[in-house]
């Protein structure tokens, strides 16, 4: 139904405020490449500016794609990971540090066309507060929104993906939730601006996510990208898919059929105690599996439940589904 990608560094070493050197061994970015792609059934890569591309190493990843057939499905901007973005980037209280954060964005737009992708997808986890009374709500939201839109004016052909998260590493971040990050985008009001579906941000947000990509069709078919990972609903766990959620993950796969997304699913994972490469397939193998159920859905049967709204027909329509009982 769709295609299956991999962000670069779910395959490597991770670390956490306990073990900073992290849990695995350290792979060259050579190796990376190699993990993803001993992965079946994924064609693509996601990265991570500063982690895994720059301006100085785009012929190094391009070398590495070539080899090992993967395309470039996005790259990730790196604001929120350094120091100068700790109180923001796009959102910065200060002009310069906004004007970097776009200039870095443009950057990366520029080098994802050089390696033959087609997407930025923006997490702009320091863009928020911590405090009531620490920032001016629509002040801040308004510079938000014209950093995006520069971005998106940079390159036509490249698309703006802006991926929500309700908090972390801010207690409130301003693309929070997908209703909120919809308004973000149509004050945007670009051709080439859109929203990234991260499985277990919806789910920390209390979303049921199969509405929330009905939600992007219904109003401009603005889903862009989509992550993939799972949590018990208190915590972005990033989590392996399916080792929680099932039924939630089924109806999820069903309404991106439904809706004819046709970009790429990615997993977007820590797995800090497991074997990165490992904890991906696992994941992908589980993309496989609920694509089949939503591929075995009878939709006049589906409709029919639908016009009724019957909490018990539903139970059955699942249970046979998944277990033929």
């Amino acid at each position: 139904m769709t295609n299956h990608s991999v962000i670069l560094g779910n395959v490597g070493n991770f670390s956490d405020r306990y073990m900073g050197g992290g849990y695995q061994s350290d792979f060259s970015l050579e190796e990376l490449f190699d993990r993803v792609k001993s992965i079946a059934g994924v064609t693509g890569v996601e990265l991570v500016s500063n982690w895994h591309v720059t301006a100085k190493n785009v012929t190094q990843v391009k070398d590495n794609l070539e080899r090992t057939g993967l395309k470039l499905v996005s790259i990730i901007p790196d604001n929120f990971g350094t120091k100068v973005y700790g109180k923001g980037a796009y959102s910065s209280k200060i002009a310069a540090v906004r004007r970097q954060a776009v200039e870095e964005t443009k950057e990366m737009m520029d080098v994802a066309a050089l390696l033959g992708g087609e997407l930025v997808s923006l997490w702009p986890g320091q863009d928020g507060y911590d405090y009531p009374f620490q920032g001016d709500y629509i002040e801040e939201r308004g510079w938000f929104a014209d950093s995006v839109r520069e971005c998106c004016k940079h390159r036509s052909d490249t698309r703006v993906s802006i991926e929500y998260k309700p908090k972390e590493p801010r207690n409130f971040s301003y693309p929070s939730n997908v209703s909120s990050t919809l308004l973000i985008v149509n004050e945007v009001d670009m051709p080439n601006c859109g929203v990234t579906i991260d499985f277990g941000h919806g789910a920390v947000a209390g979303e049921n996510l199969a509405e929330s990509v009905a939600v992007l069709k219904k109003h401009g078919d603005k889903l862009y990208h989509v992550h993939m990972n799972d949590n018990y609903g208190n915590w972005d766990d990033d989590m392996i898919t399916g080792s929680i959620h099932t039924i939630p993950f089924i109806e999820f796969f069903y309404w991106l059929k439904r809706t004819n997304y046709s970009g790429y699913i990615s997993t977007d994972q820590y797995p800090y105690r497991e074997d990165g490469r490992d904890a991906c397939n696992e994941s992908v193998r589980w993309f496989e599996v609920f694509e089949q159920l939503a591929d075995r859905i009878d939709e006049k049967q589906l409709r029919n439940i639908y016009s009724t709204g019957n909490a018990c027909e539903v139970s059955s329509f699942l249970r046979k589904l998944m277990f033929n009982q």
